[in-house]
């Protein structure tokens, strides 16, 4: 296994996986609007059968699993032994769901036994995403869909970009990193995306943008819904890897900038902020 793989599957299985967990109701309902658009864009129907790719805590699979029907059925796989045990605890046991914690791009999948590969926001920290792609193209029936959503470039997610912005001065800057990089925004180039799936056997390839505001955080008041939007932001994702090894100070500086570009930001239980990814369609060929 790949160094940065191995890296990113121990995170997961530690502080990157417990924080997503702790946070998961906020997550998805930040994420709902994504993963229904890229879904719609799937179109499954009735009997298929779906591979859901970095599935977290299970809310795309069983959405997946409600349109599929008992006649069909749902994988979600993950690399977090926390989010897949969240997933199994949450999903009723009548749907047609099983999960299993393991790496898509490398685990046994059982060849062209589905109809759809399908991801919400999973598909973006592949260390060799050519290589992740084929081996799960071999998944996939002759004919084949894939449908996901990926986040578009940082510069155009305020919901991170701005928290991002207001620690400029605060926290020691380091080296900007390689926009191809595993990461939340690594498949921000559409031509990239594209060159990806081209290159791992798909065709048929779209990709399209798609824009939504994003609920941060929940509260039942105004306040309290930022505080916590500052706190997930600052226990989740690259601003907390930012901030992991700052002393006190710093960190009660960052959160307090933070926390004055949230309270810019309209809502009243949540606070909403702009989100920008894009929903891709590919086909594996008959």
């Amino acid at each position: 296994m790949a160094q940065h793989n191995a890296d990113r599957v121990a995170d997961w299985n530690d502080q990157s996986g417990e924080r997503w967990a702790a946070h998961q109701a906020r997550l998805d309902a930040m994420l709902a609007v994504f993963g229904q658009a890229a879904i719609e864009a799937a179109a499954p129907v009735t009997g298929e059968r779906v591979l859901d790719v970095g599935c977290g805590a299970g809310a795309s699979s069983q959405a997946l699993a409600t349109l599929v029907g008992p006649r069909g059925h749902v994988l979600g796989v993950d690399i977090s032994e926390s989010l897949i045990g969240r997933a199994r605890a949450l999903t009723p046991q009548d749907m047609p769901v099983v999960f299993a914690m393991a790496d898509a791009s490398r685990a046994e999948l059982p060849e062209g036994a589905f109809d759809i590969l399908f991801s919400r926001f999973g598909v973006m920290f592949f260390d060799d995403p050519t290589a992740a792609f084929a081996h799960m193209r071999g998944a996939l029936r002759p004919g084949g869909r894939v449908a996901f959503v990926c986040w578009r470039g940082m510069a155009d997610n305020d919901w991170m970009r701005r928290p991002i912005g207001a620690i400029k001065g605060i926290v020691p800057s380091t080296a900007p990193p390689d926009p191809e990089a595993p990461g939340p925004f690594s498949f921000g180039d559409r031509g990239r995306v594209a060159r990806v799936l081209m290159a791992a056997g798909f065709t048929d390839i779209a990709i399209e943008p798609f824009d939504s505001s994003v609920p941060f955080g929940k509260g039942p008041t105004r306040d309290a819904a930022i505080d916590d939007a500052v706190k997930m932001t600052l226990e989740v994702g690259p601003l907390s890897r930012a901030l992991a090894d700052q002393p006190d100070d710093i960190r009660a500086r960052a959160s307090a900038a933070v926390r004055a570009v949230f309270a810019d930001r309209p809502g009243e239980r949540s606070v909403m902020i702009n989100g920008a990814a894009w929903i891709v369609t590919a086909r594996n060929p008959v």
